[in-house]
């Protein structure tokens, strides 16, 4: 028996192969999904942590400095090491890359135009890798910048981990927020697929543009930190007074 508040799992065999400090990264995040320390929270300091987990104050370091690098945990001078939250701010800049031309970033507000519960499409099934009878709830929303509609976008959730949303008449903004908050669903890493395309009839409608303009077609998948895809995105970008941006550091 232990007394150990976190049940070290450490020498769990699917683990053990790594080393060390990568064992303690996989550790954390797995206390971090099962809310051991939720959204904003501090952890205990190094030497507590390092105690409670029979490893070096070294090995800990290690392994929240790899947590941080990855921002699932955040660091800040002369007060801790706190679990990341998707504030406005942060989604800002790490998860929303369209931007005006000539303007600074800014978060879009959203028009939620439907919320449904529906049996997944064939390229949705193929994006979540999973079964035929799939049920996701499909919103559909427009993104407003500079009092203009930019952004027509068709999101895909996958009913087994957002069943709450069933019968909601609204969704925020700023949904990484609302996953995270609302769902214990931290998005860790987003893939992004961009192609050029041309505006239908439905894009130049709901988007105020003609038919045939050129767009910005972003297809979006969306991992948990526990590796789970939970989010599924396709965005209709206008392109002619909007651009993606990318900035790698």
């Amino acid at each position: 028996m232990t007394n150990n508040r976190f049940d070290n799992k450490l020498s769990q065999t699917g683990l053990s192969f790594q080393p060390l400090y990568m064992q303690v990264e996989e550790h954390v995040k797995q206390l971090i999904v099962e809310q051991r320390w939720k959204p904003g929270e501090m952890l205990p300091n190094e030497f507590k942590l390092a105690e409670e987990l029979g490893v070096s104050q070294g090995t800990v370091r290690k392994a929240l400095n790899g947590l941080t690098g990855t921002k699932i945990l955040t660091r800040r001078q002369g007060v801790g090491t706190f679990v990341s939250e998707h504030t406005n701010q942060h989604s800002l800049y790490r998860f929303y890359p369209i931007i005006r031309d000539g303007k600074t970033p800014e978060l879009p507000k959203a028009e939620l135009l439907s919320l449904t519960l529906i049996k997944a499409p064939k390229n949705v099934v193929s994006a979540f890798g999973a079964k035929a009878n799939m049920k996701v709830f499909e919103v559909l929303r427009r993104r407003i910048l500079n009092n203009e509609f930019c952004i027509f976008e068709k999101i895909y959730l996958p009913y087994v981990y957002f069943r709450e949303l069933e019968g909601l008449e609204d969704l925020p903004h700023t949904l990484y927020h609302f996953y995270q908050t609302q769902f214990n669903l931290t998005v860790q890493d987003t893939t992004d697929r961009i192609k050029a395309d041309i505006a239908s009839a439905q894009d130049a409608k709901l988007l105020a543009i003609h038919i045939g303009e050129a767009l910005l077609e972003v297809e979006r998948i969306a991992h948990s930190i526990d590796g789970k895809i939970i989010e599924f995105r396709i965005s209709r970008c206008r392109s002619d007074k909007y651009h993606y941006l990318v900035e790698s550091k």
